[in-house]
């Protein structure tokens, strides 16, 4: 469990920022997956019960995109596979559509002033 600790760690899922000499910070994501599998099994035996056991762990991660921080903007490059189902698309296309309104509420906003 200890292990599992170290790499369900924050720097393990957003990584250390990486900042280029001109000024733009690179931050990589990742998705870290577990799973866990146990099953038994006891019977009686010709000397008295038997038991049988066995389990298994396995971690995976993968990494997903890079936030990239450049003049006070942040955007996220993702380097995911395209995604396979309608849903997986549309929590994708969230963030643009957040920049799209909030450039068109800046816009407003500065054609009133």
């Amino acid at each position: 469990m200890t292990k599992l600790r170290q790499l369900a760690d924050t720097n393990t899922i957003v990584g250390s920022p990486i900042t280029t000499p001109d000024g733009i910070t690179v931050i990589p994501v990742s998705r870290i997956s577990f799973g866990f599998g146990t099953a038994g099994a006891s019977g009686g035996g010709a000397k008295g019960v038997k038991f049988t056991g066995g389990n298994g762990a396995g971690v995976k991660v993968e990494p997903i995109g890079f936030l990239v921080v450049k003049d006070g903007a942040c955007r996220m490059i993702s380097v995911a596979p395209p995604p396979g189902t309608t849903i997986d698309r549309v929590v994708e296309m969230v963030p643009d559509v957040l920049d799209k309104i909030e450039s068109m509420l800046n816009k407003n906003k500065t054609e009133k002033v």
